[in-house]
């Protein structure tokens, strides 16, 4: 069994993002980029299904830039067996992102998409649930634990009321919650050995995609400050200036 892995390169988690002066977008300059942590938990996971014998290939793959080759290393170096990046310096949208996955998995017929619930930079939360509908798949979202049982995968997924368990017949798309599980540091022997592993990178136009936009930005600002508070010397005091907030 095959499971295809898309992974993005976005601004480390722990960087604080600056907005552009013109106020068109994020300050990408000099900053600090890494794997999107909720594609590290589907890359983990994906790897963990090869050990468990469930998978037999695990292929990792990017749409972005030439420096998005360092994610997709990374990928290799976790556990992946081989990657594409599909090449591009468009900011593309979900839905361009699902249509070039969509040729991908066209390419590479993999019985799973495993993939991340969302990315941390637009946090749109889309692009699984569109793909599976450009497939026609099934789709199994939130994955906090996810079972592969013969042409079936089973997965439980977090939802308000508690833990619901989906059954879904493969090919499907699932996407990674935050605590599918703990994903693995690569070590340098697998860092050294994932320079080794192939890397195929085929240009954006060569999957004949349409990936015109049809949003527009129209102005990225920074969260408002929240303003300081105050020191009360007693709770009466409290209670009387929750009451003049609106608070109580």
């Amino acid at each position: 069994m095959k499971v295809l892995v898309p992974v993005k390169r976005v601004i480390d988690y722990n960087v604080k993002a600056r907005v552009k002066a013109d106020q068109t977008g994020v300050d990408l300059a000099n900053v600090k980029m890494s794997m999107n942590p909720f594609c590290e938990i589907a890359v983990e996971e994906a790897v963990r299904l090869k050990e468990k014998g469930a998978a037999t290939e695990v292929v990792a793959v990017s749409v972005g830039p030439t420096q998005a080759q360092e994610t997709l290393r990374t990928a290799l170096a976790m556990g992946a067996d081989r990657a594409i990046l599909v090449q591009t310096d468009q900011d593309l949208e979900p839905l361009a992102v699902a249509k070039v996955l969509k040729a991908v998995v066209g390419e590479e017929a993999p019985q799973v998409v495993l993939m991340g619930k969302q990315a941390i930079d637009g946090d749109n939360n889309a692009v699984g649930q569109m793909l599976s509908a450009l497939l026609d798949w099934p789709q199994a979202t939130f994955a906090s634990e996810v079972a592969i049982e013969g042409s079936k995968a089973k997965v439980t997924r977090e939802v308000d009321g508690g833990l619901q368990t989906l059954e879904v017949d493969l090919p499907a798309v699932v996407t990674a919650d935050l605590r599918l599980n703990e994903p693995r540091y690569a070590s340098l022997p697998n860092i050294m050995k994932a320079k080794k592993k192939p890397l195929d990178v085929k240009e954006l136009g060569s999957l004949g995609v349409d990936t015109a936009p049809r949003l527009k930005v129209v102005k990225v600002t920074e969260p408002a400050k929240r303003q300081a508070g105050i020191k009360v010397e007693t709770a009466a005091d409290l209670v009387s200036n929750l009451k003049t907030a609106g608070v109580l």
